[in-house]
Formats: structure tokens, C-alpha cells, sequence
């Protein structure tokens, strides 16, 4: 064999020898790797479940908390308004405590979290900044208090019965029974109309008339049925008047005051009255059947 096929030899025992470690190296690499994995499952998964179950039954004791202590401001009389604000605040710094609980079990050191929201306050603040500006909000209507629950308020085109106030929003019912969430930033942001501190509300009701009957007769006819109503309040002079035009009849507009606690009750009966009204006035109703040309009452 010549020097050249030696050579040869030489260097491909090399390379295969190099192939070898190599796959070994891998080898025992992902071996440690596995190790490493399944050590750090051993570690973590038993505090997983633990804090798992620390915010479980955490979160189910502050269920119950909220409950006594919420008896217990009840029983302070400081106002429905106050006490389901207070409610609202110590429900959430309890629960904010279960949590950092639960983060320490897992290995979250507070320190190091403090540090990074710290850090990253800013970033958060602007992201929360309406979130904040709610709560904000809903301490300026706590302590100035420009409605309370009960009260018959509306808001732009919100209109309801306050029923509860939280740190960041208010609950409204509206007569049709609905239920309005609305942002304590928006509550203060835009003008409110507070019908409670009023001590009524006008009702806005439309009826109609033929353009044959006289106006002043129909108009009469609905003073005397407002009268007839146990909900009107009469501290205020009703409004009756042509609101518009149809093409087969007039659009009147009967706007009587009201206790805003009856709203419904007064409406139905109101325009129960006019309907009766009408009818023994013997005041026809137009039908809008074809083109029908008829003459216009004074």
C-alpha cells in the first residue's frame, strides 16, 4: 500500500470517529435535556396545582367575605349607594390578594413583580387609563352624589331607575325592563337629568286626530280624561298640541307630569282615558286606506 492510500485510510477514520462523538455528544445532550424537563416538571406541576387550588378556594372564601362584610356596612346605614361601592372595593383587594397568593406558590417572587409593573407603570397607566378614569368617576358620584340608587335619571339617550353603583360602572332599569351598564366616566362626562330630585317626569305621549274633528274640541276631550288619571300631578300644567301632520291624520302631542315611579302604570292608564275619551265624544279615527280627501275641522 503506498503513501497515499494510507493517508486516505487515515482520514476517513477520522471523520467516522468525529460522526460518532458527535451523536454521542447530541445523544447526551437531549438526554439532559429530558432530565432537566421532566426534574422541572417534578418541581412545578405539584405548584401549579396547589396554587390552582389556592385561587379556588381563595376566590370561594372571598364569596363569603363580601357577604359578611357587606352585612356588616349595611348595617352602618351609610346609604345603598355607598355600602355597594364599598362592597365593590373590598371584593376586589381581596381577590388581588388571592392572586399574589397564588403567584408566590409558583414561584413569582413580589419583589421582582412589583419591579416590572413598576417598570412597565406607564405603559399600563395609558392602556387604563379610561379604567381608571371610572373609578375616578365613580368616587366623584359616591361623595357628590348627583343621583343615588332609586333614583330615575337619564343619561344622553339612557333613561332608567338607578339600581346599583360600582367602582366602575352604574346599573340602570329602564321602564321596559332592561338593564343599562353604563361607565361611571360616562355617567360624569355627560349632563344628567335626575327626575328624582325633580319630583316628577313629564310623560311623552303621542295620540292622533282626523283632520275633520276640531282641535279645540279633541284637545278638551284629552284635558278632561288627564284629569280622570290617579297618576297625573297637577303642580304642573299638562301640554297638549299638534306635534305634526300625516298624511291622513294629525299627530297630537300630550305631555302630562308624573311620578317617575309609576311611568307605566301612568301610561297605560292615561292613554286608556283618551281612548275612552274618543270614544264618547264620538271623535272618529282615520283609517289609511287609498287616497281619501275629507274636510279640515277648525
Amino acid at each position: 500500500m503506498d503513501e497515499q492510500e494510507q493517508d486516505g485510510l487515515t482520514f476517513g477514520d477520522e471523520a467516522v470517529s468525529n460522526a460518532s462523538l458527535s451523536e454521542t455528544l447530541s445523544v447526551e445532550k437531549l438526554q439532559k435535556y429530558s432530565s432537566d424537563f421532566m426534574d422541572w416538571l417534578v418541581v412545578f406541576v405539584p405548584k401549579l396545582f396547589l396554587a390552582l387550588l389556592v385561587l379556588w378556594i381563595g376566590f370561594k372564601i372571598v364569596d363569603k367575605l363580601s357577604k359578611i362584610v357587606g352585612v356588616g356596612i349595611e348595617k352602618s346605614n351609610l346609604g345603598l349607594e355607598v355600602t355597594e361601592f364599598l362592597k365593590s372595593i373590598m371584593t376586589t383587594l381581596m381577590k388581588v390578594v388571592v392572586l399574589a397568593v397564588a403567584a408566590s406558590i409558583i414561584g413569582i417572587k413580589m419583589t421582582a413583580l412589583f419591579g416590572l409593573l413598576a417598570a412597565a407603570g406607564f405603559a399600563v397607566g395609558m392602556a387604563l387609563q379610561g379604567f381608571m378614569g371610572n373609578f375616578a368617576s365613580g368616587l366623584t358620584i359616591l361623595f357628590l352624589k348627583p343621583y343615588k340608587v332609586g333614583d330615575w335619571v337619564s343619561v344622553e339617550d339612557s333613561f332608567g331607575r338607578v339600581r346599583t353603583i360600582q367602582i366602575f360602572n352604574t346599573t340602570l332599569e329602564t321602564p321596559n325592563d332592561k338593564t343599562l351598564v353604563i361607565p361611571n366616566g360616562q355617567m360624569t362626562d355627560n349632563v344628567i337629568t335626575n327626575y328624582s330630585n325633580m319630583g316628577n317626569l313629564r310623560l311623552d305621549l303621542n295620540v292622533t286626530m282626523p283632520y275633520a274633528e276640531s282641535f279645540p274640541k279633541v284637545k278638551e276631550v284629552i284635558y278632561t280624561a288627564l284629569k280622570k288619571s290617579q297618576y297625573v300631578i297637577w303642580d304642573k300644567e299638562p301640554k297638549i298640541g299638534i306635534e305634526s301632520y300625516d298624511s291622513h291624520f294629525i299627530i297630537l302631542a300630550v305631555r302630562p307630569y308624573i311620578d317617575p315611579n309609576n311611568y307605566w302604570d301612568a301610561t297605560y292608564e292615561i292613554l286608556g282615558l283618551i281612548k275612552a275619551a274618543f270614544s264618547e265624544a264620538d271623535i272618529k279615527a282615520a283609517y289609511s286606506e287609498g287616497v281619501e280627501l275629507g274636510p279640515i275641522g277648525a
